[in-house]
């Protein structure tokens, strides 16, 4: 990636160092990001009026129903065709049946004709019931269907006689079917029927058979018969044909339009993320009230950015000339005792971390301080917002080496009792290290709490991103180092599709379908490997009992997902969860 001297000021995005936006949702505010009251324990009512109306916004879409891809969308539509084609078929097997006995046709003849009627009605009803429930519909009953019906229809045309208007019922039957998901039953059906065609037509043009249709056709030679005969199985060839081709040009048609459809969804993601930045950038200014002053061993130059309870300095060591960024409360923060006590929370915890992948404490103010600091190591890189708003999404290498990194942040964390909540793009920093590659940093324990302490100095309030967030932290209730889990997923989510996992208008929305809904499956966005699908079904479970228990477990596990190797009870337990929560259809 490119490097550059990025302090994460003006458009780039906030300041290393700085809580971007603290997280606070007010009520109001799409993007606002900590909520005072507990999350929607019912849905929205347009959230509402979706479920209960079976749209794709309800929580009782079925798996069947989710259209993973462009062919998907098509077999849905034949289902819906089928049901048509069963109605009509009924319809029409009664008119005729009504015909048999007013019309003069052969007498043996006419009970093949209403045995082949009571075969292709029993099929059509069954055809019927099937296309009611996308469950239902599956290829072995429907083949079996197909093949009865298009043996006794064919049989039952000869009735009317070979070279009747009537043979031409076939096609619409062999054009219908070709334009279905399953080829080699489509060429079955038109082999049969052609087949049986050609028998019959056959048999009558060399005289082996007299002709028993209504319509007879004796009179004419055997050379017309033979031209009309091969007008007809080109007909039923070319309705094979035909619709097989319409088929593929269908295909082509609705994948260029997801293509336009994602592309214009990973830039309406990218603006979203974009506006989020610039109203942070729009609060760095150049320099503070304390900018030229010493606090602690640090002098402070212009401001790096601004948050709604803090300030960060550019700064350097008095004695050593260090570079350093400087995190100080804003004066109006220091009246605030909620503020105060929450940075001092954010030193405490960030000051027990020595690890490569959380941003290194400096030093911490003591009580001689005229104002409450924290001196952090200085980074130059990007933070992965700004990355993303590049790069649109990440490679599977790059999402990996992100996930392996951040997961050893989480864990240390996690080994001094300490949750993050609020894991997101903008927290994630790419830094630059001098002769060695780059390394990813967690930033901003501002809003994080002490697992079996007495309170995250948050008022029980619900704390974090909500299109990062939990379920359980959605809900407000306790969480541990699994929420982080969550969070880390949710951004390998962002990174590999190019799409946010969760959007709405509006807060309370987003924060229903944290709690209630799956994303859209990563395989419908992106081309990954089905066990990527199963892993992040895994890793973004609503219940944290369900997700991976480890940090070193969600990445081995992405780790063999991305190389198509997830193993086997992970993909069975991703089924079970897949049960109670599928992944959300495409919109």
């Amino acid at each position: 990636m490119a490097s550059s001297s990025n302090d994460r000021r003006g458009p780039a995005g906030a300041p290393a160092a700085l809580d971007s936006a603290p997280t606070e949702i007010l009520p109001g505010r799409p993007d606002a990001l900590e909520r005072t009251e507990p999350a929607p324990a019912t849905p929205p009512p347009r959230e509402r009026a979706a479920r209960d109306s079976g749209g794709p916004s309800g929580s009782s879409t079925s798996p069947a129903e989710g259209l993973g891809s462009a062919a998907d969308a098509l077999h849905q539509d034949e289902i819906r065709r089928s049901r048509l084609l069963a109605r009509f078929g009924l319809l029409l097997a009664a008119a005729v049946t009504g015909a048999l006995f007013v019309l003069p046709g052969d007498p043996v003849m006419t009970w093949v004709a209403a045995a082949a009627i009571a075969v292709a009605s029993a099929g059509n009803a069954y055809l019927y019931w099937m296309s009611l429930s996308p469950e239902r519909y599956r290829p072995v009953p429907v083949t079996a269907v197909w093949v009865s019906a298009a043996v006794a229809v064919s049989c039952g045309i000869l009735y009317f006689g070979a070279f009747s208007a009537a043979a031409m019922v076939v096609s619409l039957g062999i054009y219908f079917l070709a334009l279905g998901r399953s080829f080699a039953l489509a060429l079955v059906v038109y082999a049969l029927c052609a087949a049986i065609q050609l028998g019959a037509a056959t048999a009558i043009i060399a005289g082996a058979w007299d002709d028993p249709g209504l319509v007879r056709v004796g009179d004419l030679p055997p050379g017309v018969l033979i031209v009309l005969e091969g007008l007809i199985q080109l007909i039923l060839g070319a309705a094979f044909v035909m619709a097989r081709a319409s088929r593929r040009v269908t295909l082509q048609a609705v994948n260029e339009h997801e293509r336009a459809i994602r592309a214009l969804a990973q830039r309406d993601a990218l603006l979203h993320e974009a506006r989020q930045d610039l109203e942070r950038a729009l609060q760095v200014g150049g320099m503070g009230r304390y900018s030229g002053q010493v606090i602690g061993s640090f002098r402070l130059a212009g401001i790096l950015g601004r948050g709604s309870m803090g300030e960060v300095y550019e700064a350097t060591h008095a004695g050593t000339g260090e570079p350093a960024a400087v995190k100080l409360l804003q004066e109006q923060s220091l009246g605030n005792p909620s503020y105060v006590m929450r940075f001092l929370r954010e030193v405490q915890l960030a000051s027990a971390l020595e690890v490569p992948h959380v941003v290194r404490v400096l030093e911490i103010g003591d009580a001689t301080a005229p104002v409450p600091y924290l001196a952090m190591e200085r980074l130059r890189g990007r933070d992965l917002a700004q990355i993303l708003r590049a790069e649109r999404r990440l490679s599977p290498a790059q999402v990996l080496d992100l996930v392996h990194q951040a997961s050893r942040g989480i864990a240390a964390a996690a080994a001094a009792g300490i949750v993050h909540r609020d894991l997101k793009p903008q927290n994630l920093f790419l830094a630059d290290q001098p002769g060695g590659p780059p390394v990813w940093k967690i930033l901003d324990f501002g809003v994080s709490k002490l697992v079996g302490g007495r309170g995250t100095l948050t008022g029980g309030q619900v704390v974090g991103t909500p299109i990062y967030m939990a379920p359980e932290q959605a809900q407000g209730a306790d969480v541990d180092h699994r929420a982080d889990l969550y969070a880390l997923a949710a951004i390998a989510y962002r990174c590999l599709t190019g799409h946010l996992p969760f959007r709405a208008r509006d807060v309370p929305t987003i924060l229903y379908r944290v709690v209630y809904q799956m994303p859209v499956r990563p395989g419908a966005l992106v081309e990954v490997s089905p066990d990527v699908d199963d892993c992040l079904l895994i890793a973004m479970a609503k219940d944290p009992a369900q997700r991976f228990g480890e940090p070193a477990e969600l990445a081995a596990a992405l780790e063999d997902a991305l190389r198509g190797r997830l193993a086997g009870p992970l993909r069975e337990r991703a089924r079970a969860l897949a049960a109670a929560h599928p992944w959300r259809p495409r919109p």
